[in-house]
């Protein structure tokens, strides 16, 4: 499941909408929705997001997060290390050996450290 799939199934739930309604009323597939949220799809087109929003009433900063969560919720990541340093392709192959065997917190730690360290570059 990508985060934008588990938010979405968060605010179904929260207003008791049922997949094949929310469905209808987007105009997609149930098949689609339960794919999107599953993390069977990629990341849906801005159009699509802001049908979400729209249908979920959301605004402003809450609109602003599904827009967040779209982003990082590419199911298939693929990182192309050509041309960078024997590091950055090491510690590319280290995140895609062990993602599958890190716990939520230590996960969640990582993408912490991670951020904190691109906002530091980008502060610089």
């Amino acid at each position: 499941m990508t985060p934008l799939g588990q938010r979405i199934r968060e605010l179904r739930r929260e207003r008791g909408v049922s997949q094949k309604d929310m469905a209808s009323a987007i105009g997609v597939s149930a098949a689609y929705l339960s794919a999107l949220e599953h993390g069977h799809r990629g990341v849906p087109s801005w159009p699509m997001i802001q049908k979400i929003i729209g249908y979920f009433n959301v605004i402003w900063d809450d609109a602003e997060e599904l827009q967040k969560l779209a982003e990082g919720s590419r199911p298939r990541v693929v990182v192309d290390t050509s041309g960078l340093s024997p590091a950055a392709t090491q510690v590319a192959n280290l995140l895609a050996t062990a993602v599958g065997e890190l716990s939520e917190a230590e996960l969640l730690a990582l993408g912490d450290q991670l951020r904190e360290a691109l906002a530091r570059r980008k502060g610089a």
